[in-house]
């Protein structure tokens, strides 16, 4: 997937329509819904694709998935409302190559009715219609983790990125949240939520080694929200991510963050001029931008190329 172009038109005019008509963004969720929609439901999918094409022949993948529990319900909404200006700095200011987006949501696969949700890879409006079918289900346990590893297996196993197969270029997995991982991927949970049958478990550590094959992965943690900014929670996620643990003061520059931290991941602008790029188009995140991203900032001088295991290309992502 991924043809197509986005519009700021059609959304404008889409965004008006629900504004005199009352409807509301998320209208499925609202509407009491209690299962994935179908669009979004990860049971059976063999994978969700970013495919190269004539008019976005040099695809990078870009994937979104946040958790939807507790305090955290609010951070569809906030993407929602500055897709615009997530595109716009991705595309029109050139941080990355014919970007797809892909939104998800993660819940706690213990308790939860919908605790996975998977988008496709889109280039145009139709990322808005999957952000509006996320069911915002709010529930989530009490023990302070959330299923990421859930959805680290679906990543890592059902998703196919012509950039990976044709150029040994990883995508970008962002997962934002403000608990910790399961320690171990569940083959019941996987059998059930994705329909795979596993043999025995899987360590988290491992899941995420094998994604890593695939993605840039980093965590973004609101530290304003819920558990932000708890030093157990951050620490467990240091240890499995290292500096790619974003802290952001701000829920509201999530799009911001996301846009420079690829643009950084490409090479395609440094943070100075980012902030600037922000500042240009009017938004007023660059102080929690520039506050989330100066520690990767600052490893600028250590990038290296980093070939893909198995690759003789030696054309990896570049790691910061």
């Amino acid at each position: 997937m991924g043809s197509g172009r986005w519009s700021t038109d059609v959304y404008t005019a889409a965004a008006g329509y629900r504004a005199a008509t009352g409807t509301s963004a998320f209208a499925y969720s609202d509407s009491g819904a209690r299962k994935a929609h179908p669009a979004l439901d990860p049971r059976g999918v063999t994978a969700r694709e970013s495919r190269d094409s004539d008019e976005h022949p040099q695809s990078t993948p870009i994937a979104v998935l946040f958790d939807v529990t507790g305090s955290m319900r609010s951070v569809p909404r906030v993407l929602q409302t500055k897709l615009p200006q997530l595109l716009g700095l991705l595309t029109r200011k050139g941080y990355a190559a014919d970007p797809h987006l892909m939104f998800g949501a993660v819940g706690d696969a213990t308790c939860d009715r919908v605790p996975l949700q998977v988008g496709q890879f889109e280039s145009d409006n139709r990322m808005d219609d999957d952000l509006a079918r996320i069911v915002l289900e709010g529930g989530g346990g009490g023990g302070r983790r959330e299923s990421y590893e859930l959805a680290m297996y679906f990543m890592a196993r059902h998703t196919a990125l012509d950039s990976l197969a044709r150029r040994g270029r990883r995508g970008y997995l962002f997962l934002i949240g403000d608990e910790m991982p399961y320690r171990q991927v569940k083959p019941k949970e996987v059998a059930k939520f994705v329909g795979d049958q596993l043999s025995e478990p899987i360590g988290v550590e491992a899941m995420l080694a094998e994604l890593q094959r695939s993605y840039d992965v980093y965590f973004i943690m609101p530290t304003a929200a819920g558990w932000g900014g708890d030093a157990e929670i951050l620490g467990e996620w240091r240890a499995l991510l290292g500096q790619q643990v974003i802290e952001l003061d701000d829920l509201d520059a999530v799009c911001e963050t996301i846009a420079l931290t690829v643009g950084l991941g490409e090479g395609t602008v440094d943070l100075d001029n980012g902030l600037s790029d922000l500042a240009e188009a009017g938004s007023a995140a660059g102080g929690s931008v520039g506050r989330a991203l100066a520690p990767i900032s600052a490893q600028r001088g250590a990038v290296v190329r980093s070939p893909l295991a198995g690759s003789t290309s030696g054309n990896g992502n570049e790691r910061l």
